[in-house]
């Protein structure tokens, strides 16, 4: 019975695991650029602390159903994660990098015409 459960509330959480994995990858290109980091150490630790904490609700609120006791339980070989969820959570990861690294770029090109656009006005 708890077997089902977790994986049919795996299977609908499966969304949320992207941004504490990802939450680390996505400010390590900041230190190189000339502003400030966005988020600080302690910071990132708090954001992965609180995503971690509303998937782990979400696994432990949801309540066993008799449909559960009814369907045949998963085997032991049975993945944890289906190719489908592998696709959803890769996508998604692609999609989060897509806008981030678009936004950074986009940031630093306009930092480096507002550059560009002080030093002609000293000369």
């Amino acid at each position: 019975l708890w077997v089902n459960l977790i994986m049919d509330t795996l299977a609908c959480a499966h969304l949320s695991s992207p941004v504490p994995i990802l939450s680390p990858h996505l400010s390590s290109p900041v230190p190189t650029c000339p502003q400030d980091s966005p988020l600080k150490a302690v910071q990132m630790l708090w954001v992965n602390l609180i995503m971690d904490t509303l998937a782990s609700l979400a696994l432990a609120t949801e309540p066993p159903t008799e449909a559960l006791l009814l369907r045949r339980p998963y085997g032991r070989d049975h993945p944890l994660v289906s190719g489908t969820m592998l696709r959803n959570i890769l996508g998604h990861a692609a999609y989060q990098l897509l806008v981030i690294f678009t936004l950074l770029f986009a940031a630093l090109q306009r930092a480096q015409r507002a550059q560009a656009a002080r030093r002609e006005e000293r000369l």
